[in-house]
């Protein structure tokens, strides 16, 4: 089978519209022919004929294109080599280097390549001379029933840390812990390294009673408590403008983006979900006759069924109308949000910054930074209309506060009573619940109501 052929049986596994697709072809039978004489014979050879192709193209386009283009061929070499084509000189450099294609395009463009890959080099998981303890630690804690994944990602920091200071492998391990908390002088940061620094100073002193237990300066999470941004309440008209942002969100090459947006944007509103719990929705989790929706073992490991409105209802049935005319699979373990260009489901990060541009796009953010609402600002406001809309309809939210810590996914009501600020409307309705009830207290005897 030939080059050309093979491009084209690429190309026909991908959801993508003629013009990308006569894009695509060009950028892969260019660079086919380059290939087609070059001897690629060791990781050197590789690196010095890819040099001397992204070169050629960085010439006549911008270095944001020919990245792109790299990601294409990538992908390309990925799927002849699962076709049984062998693996490729080219792919085990990405592979080598990791597999942020970005970054090695922008190495390899560098006068001194050399050191520009080397410091691509992923570190080895666990590699610092205290990454078998904490490894350890982290298995401890998950065979006890945590799933501790936010400790472990901390702890995994401080081990990449350690690599890449090798000269901190011999001194005790408070000064490992200074020499990591004096890398930023952040409170977060602060803050995280104490908290890495007690846990672990704990899990080795049970092997080894001479090591100190590492104190938690005082006072030092309150600090950061009140230094941390206030949610955002979006108010119902900005919700429409999120929502009708999403629903027009330009994307000319993913047609199926848009209603994806507006019904992800739905569920955060009407459900109050968390961005993690809206990621990982597969299709079977969607009732549409009964109206439910399963959420599945998230925080806390809880896990809970939500009855959705009818409007809610109509937009997640539009999408999946439109889903499914796109050919997405539909087996119940399928990813709920499916890209037809990637042919396969969004990832948590994707759907955060998908999200967060809508939210751009609305006008209530700016351009660029992390000023402005953030896409968990939605699931604060969901609670906040809800106590608004119980004060309209005469109910006494108090009551309704333990079914809302279910909806929510809490733990207890405590944790929802984080969710409850004061907003000007809220402030109104509840003057008003008062003044109905309970303003007659206050009256002098014998005064006219």
């Amino acid at each position: 089978m030939t080059s050309k052929d093979l491009v084209s049986r690429f190309l026909d596994t991908l959801s993508i519209g003629p013009e990308t697709r006569s894009d695509y072809a060009r950028a892969l039978r260019k660079f086919e022919t380059f290939m087609s004489d070059k001897a690629l014979s060791d990781e050197e050879s590789a690196i010095k004929v890819l040099r001397t192709w992204l070169r050629q193209e960085v010439q006549k386009s911008p270095v944001s294109c020919v990245e792109n283009r790299a990601r294409v061929v990538v992908r390309y070499l990925e799927w002849r080599t699962n076709a049984g084509g062998g693996s490729h000189p080219v792919l085990e450099l990405y592979a080598h280097y990791g597999r942020l294609i970005g970054p090695v395009v922008r190495a390899l463009l560098e006068d001194d390549n050399g050191s520009a890959l080397r410091r691509l080099i992923p570190l080895p998981v666990w590699g610092s001379v205290l990454g078998p303890a904490m490894q350890e630690h982290v298995a401890r804690m998950k065979s006890l029933g945590y799933r501790y994944d936010t400790r472990a990602s901390d702890l995994l920091r401080f081990d990449r840390f350690l690599q890449r200071h090798p000269a901190l492998a011999t001194v005790p391990l408070r000064q490992q812990f200074d020499a990591w908390r004096n890398e930023s002088p952040g409170l977060r940061h602060q803050c995280l390294a104490q908290q890495c620094g007690a846990t672990l100073s704990k899990a080795l002193r049970r092997k080894a009673s001479e090591v100190p237990t590492l104190p938690i300066e005082p006072g030092l999470y309150g600090r950061l408590t009140q230094q941390e941004r206030r949610p955002y309440l979006f108010t119902e008209a900005e919700i429409r403008m999120l929502l009708d942002a999403a629903r027009t969100f330009p994307s000319p090459k993913a047609p199926l983006r848009p209603v994806a947006l507006h019904a992800m944007m739905t569920l955060a509103y009407c459900a109050g979900l968390r961005l993690g719990e809206i990621a990982s929705l597969t299709v079977g989790d969607l009732n549409l006759a009964r109206g439910l929706l399963e959420v599945r073992e998230t925080k806390f490991f809880k896990s809970r069924r939500l009855a959705l409105s009818p409007s809610a209802l109509d937009v997640l049935r539009a999408y999946l109308e439109a889903r499914a005319a796109f050919g997405a699979p539909i087996t119940s373990g399928a990813p709920l949000w499916w890209s037809p260009l990637r042919r396969s489901g969004y990832c948590k990060g994707l759907i955060e910054w998908m999200l967060t541009e809508v939210i751009r796009r609305a006008g209530l953010k700016p351009a660029h930074g992390h000023r402005g609402p953030r896409v968990h600002d939605i699931r604060h406001t969901f609670v906040g209309h809800r106590m608004v809309q119980w004060y309209r309809a005469g109910i006494n939210p108090q009551d309704r506060l333990p079914y809302l810590a279910a909806y929510l996914g809490h733990k207890d009501i405590r944790s929802t009573l984080a969710y409850l600020h004061v907003s000007p409307e809220l402030l109104r309705q509840a003057s008003e619940r008062y003044r109905r009830h309970n303003a007659r207290v206050l009256r002098l005897p014998g005064e006219a109501s």
